[in-house]
């Protein structure tokens, strides 16, 4: 894992992608000269009394910034998205492990504000990947994919690409993968867990949880794995730490 650092950064500009959606570009040079895609970031309330920071993946990494999309649920996250260009933000990061990129045919696959993360690492390859993304229905970042991917879309109702989940859109386009890399909430990992072991394909999974400390301490995103965890001696592994990218059989959803 890369060192983090702690920091004041500049935002670089905000804006509103979907309903609820917001992408904000951060000048972080410590940070994005050492993150990879897959990682994370803790960023900070002004509010002292909300001592815990909120964590949201990197989108895109460039050389002295970073970008996150999120979804506001909540009064941090509230407050992220009324700052504006020249505001300050307090960030740590990078944090957690990020994907390990392999060879052959690879397929990204992102649903909700899974999708975000997904899109560095798209850019990470040198060729054309595939890429398919799950929404209900406001589409966002389609456009940064299609300049790296070939874009097939899922919607839950219906109005674009394949009318239901991913998993439908890659048996509908018949979409072949040797290596999958994919992020979004848990009944749609579990079932790509399960298409990958059913089709032999190597499958690494990005976990969504709710965090607290976000450096490994407080055991309060774990989830179950085969292995013994060191830190707690019990059959987990930390989201934060560990995590949160798994390679798919490692981990039980």
């Amino acid at each position: 894992m890369s060192e983090k650092v702690k920091m004041k950064a500049t935002i670089l500009s905000q804006e509103k992608l979907a309903e609820g959606v917001y992408s904000m570009w951060i000048q972080a040079e410590e940070v994005a000269k050492v993150a990879k895609p897959g990682q994370f970031i803790a960023v900070y309330s002004d509010d002292k009394s909300r001592m815990l920071p909120r964590p949201i993946s990197l989108c895109e990494i460039k050389e002295d910034r970073i970008r996150i999309v999120y979804r506001v649920v909540g009064s941090g996250t509230e407050e992220f998205a009324a700052k504006e260009a020249g505001d300050s933000i307090e960030i740590m990061g990078p944090l957690g492990n990020g994907f390990t990129k392999e060879s052959g045919r690879i397929v990204v696959i992102g649903g909700g504000i899974g999708v975000p993360p997904m899109l560095g690492l798209a850019q990470s390859f040198e060729t054309k990947v595939t890429a398919v993304l799950g929404y209900r229905h406001d589409q966002f970042l389609r456009e940064a994919f299609e300049q790296v991917a070939t874009v097939y879309v899922a919607t839950e109702d219906g109005s674009d690409g394949t009318k239901g989940n991913v998993l439908d859109a890659m048996r509908a386009e018949q979409i072949e993968a040797d290596v999958i890399y994919a992020c979004g909430p848990t009944p749609m990992l579990r079932a790509i867990k399960a298409y990958a072991e059913e089709k032999h394909i190597r499958c690494y999974l990005s976990l969504e949880e709710k965090m607290a400390c976000g450096i490994g301490a407080c055991l309060a995103c774990v989830c179950q794995s085969k292995e013994k965890d060191e830190h707690s001696q019990v059959t987990n592994k930390r989201i934060c730490k560990e995590g949160p990218v798994f390679l798919a059989e490692e981990v039980t959803l």
